[in-house]
């Protein structure tokens, strides 16, 4: 009987350190699985920022683009009505001379 009890005891101790090195191994399996979410995380966290300034890097190019843009096709156009004006003097002085 004495040895019956004493197997009893070792078995029921083996599943115990058993089920412990299970719960163990499954803890640690749910750390692993959280910490590597959490690096995801922060990866997409940078990923968006350098995603931001990239974003607010072309919207400054852009608007320097079309405010360059801008600039060449107003000095166009004041050089298209110098144009105009010059043409219309010649085409006055023209006619004053043919009146003389």
């Amino acid at each position: 009987m004495k040895h019956t009890k004493l197997v009893v005891l070792t078995l029921a101790a083996v599943v115990l350190v058993g089920c412990d090195k299970e719960k163990a191994a499954i803890e640690d399996n749910k750390e692993a699985t959280k910490a590597a979410i959490d690096n995801r995380k922060d990866a997409v966290d940078v990923a968006a920022k350098d995603a931001k300034k990239q974003t607010d890097i072309n919207a400054t190019i852009n608007k320097a683009r079309i405010e360059a843009n801008k600039d060449v096709v107003q000095a166009q156009l004041d050089a298209d009505k110098k144009k105009a004006e010059a043409q219309a003097a010649l085409e006055k002085a023209k006619v004053d001379a043919e009146k003389k």
